[in-house]
């Protein structure tokens, strides 16, 4: 092996400042949307009617993470072209920026009984547009780092990166969790409701701004640069050539891969919180606690995976991932469910069953998702991969967007709390044919 080499397969400072942003902005992303499930759900009635139903305020919740999830394509279509054109730094300083600052406003929000519906709408409003900003974020910073990789260890950067979601989960459960000690949450009049959830939507905000200095020193990819200069002899146009080029495929086979990927999460990480709390009515603060612990297990769990994507093929990894997510993964949610109920009966259960089969859920259905960037990444060429990778990444979150209205109704033909299990087959199915139509991509040269 000659000594160059050698060099391209090492990681240089400009390539470890680019992977460090790209984990630091996925733990600030995760922060970010997953504050309305962690931070809001136990106080979702400063935002509603008093005597709303469990379902009604369940459904709230989820609603106010699926319009996060619902910007997030739009994001994706306008910052992942800014990032093929332009530049993938300057994208991702202005999407986080943005995303910060809907963040800021949310935490200072007043609720429904100083202005009534306008409080849940103004909610929405701002999670939409900052789920907006939000698909900028990794549209830019994530193929910047991957272009910054080489071949033998992109499979280990995309596990690092995705590892960096439950991070942020860690991150949000430990501000929420310290709330809890110092601001207790109860009815409408509690610490937590009346003021506590604002907290960590400040310390979302802080992050923000915190990654903001720190890429300031991140440097754009020399394969965009030199991509760049190519494509200034030209006129190309990213999403056309995405949309009705030879890419069309690629990004069909991906939508197909991402929508079942994204309903087995919404329907095991998404629904479980307010699932737990709100409908089988164990405590805030436990379950916030035990799913803390879970995600402990689910980073681990994503490195796990790209390893074993890089050893045996990101493809078969996915394929496998996609058969046990409908074969185990329902009975282990069912289990959990059960456990739950036993553990809501005074004197019936304890809380620790229940965690246990939801740290199972969660790393059988949610650790795939480690060799889910690297996979994408790599199925399309640099002129429309942050275009790529950001709207396959992201539309496939429309339609899975709305499992809370999907699990209400479902909710007729079956008991509620089971409806989950519909849609992580559903997802597993998905994701199974997703991964089939696609080809083997851990050896494709990205250029």
């Amino acid at each position: 092996m000659t000594s160059a080499v050698v060099e391209s397969e090492r990681l240089g400072p400009t390539a470890k400042r680019a992977i460090r942003g790209a984990c630091f902005g996925f733990t600030v992303d995760y922060f970010d949307i997953y504050l309305p499930v962690v931070a809001l759900t136990p106080a979702i009635a400063y935002f509603q009617p008093a005597h709303t139903s469990p379902a009604t305020a369940a459904t709230l919740a989820y609603v106010t993470l699926a319009v996060t999830l619902i910007g997030r394509p739009v994001g994706a279509v306008v910052f992942g072209r800014i990032a093929d054109r332009t530049g993938r730094r300057r994208a991702t300083l202005i999407s986080v920026a943005g995303a910060g600052a809907c963040t800021l406003l949310m935490g200072l929000l007043p609720g429904y009984q100083a202005i009534g519906w306008a409080a849940i709408g103004l909610v929405l409003l701002l999670r939409f547009v900052g789920g907006v900003f939000m698909g900028g974020e990794y549209s830019s910073a994530n193929p910047l780092a991957m272009e910054a990789s080489p071949k033998r260890l992109r499979g280990l950067v995309g596990g690092l990166i995705a590892a960096s979601y439950p991070v942020g989960y860690i991150a949000i459960s430990v501000v929420v969790a310290t709330m809890f000690q110092f601001t207790p949450a109860g009815g409408l009049d509690s610490p937590y409701v009346q003021w506590g959830w604002r907290v960590p939507f400040f310390v979302g905000a802080a992050l923000s701004v915190a990654f903001l200095l720190y890429y300031r020193r991140v440097e754009e990819s020399a394969v965009f640069r030199a991509a760049q200069r190519q494509r200034e002899k030209s006129s190309n146009e990213p999403l056309k050539d995405l949309l009705t080029g030879g890419h069309r495929r690629a990004l069909l086979q991906v939508l197909l891969l991402m929508t079942g990927m994204w309903f087995t999460v919404q329907a095991t990480l998404s629904a479980t919180p307010a699932l737990l709390t709100t409908v089988i009515g164990l405590p805030s603060g436990s379950v916030t606690t035990g799913l803390l612990v879970a995600n402990v297990f689910v980073a681990i769990g994503y490195l796990v995976m790209a390893l074993l994507g890089q050893r045996f093929g990101r493809r078969r990894m996915l394929v496998l991932a996609g058969v046990w997510t409908v074969l185990v993964a329902p009975f282990v949610f069912f289990a959990m469910v059960r456990a739950g109920f036993d553990a809501a009966t005074p004197g019936a259960g304890s809380l620790l069953p229940v965690m246990v089969f939801a740290t199972a859920a969660l790393v059988l259905t949610v650790s795939p998702w480690g060799i889910v960037s690297t996979y994408i990444l790599e199925r399309f060429a640099t002129g429309v991969r942050a275009s790529g990778y950001g709207i396959g990444y992201s539309l496939a979150v429309i339609v899975p967007g709305f499992y809370a209205f999907y699990m209400l109704g479902l909710g007729y033909l079956m008991p509620y709390e089971y409806t989950p299990i519909v849609l992580i087959v559903l997802g597993g199915a998905l994701s199974t044919a997703g991964a089939l139509l696609g080809p083997e991509t851990k050896e494709v040269d990205i250029q």
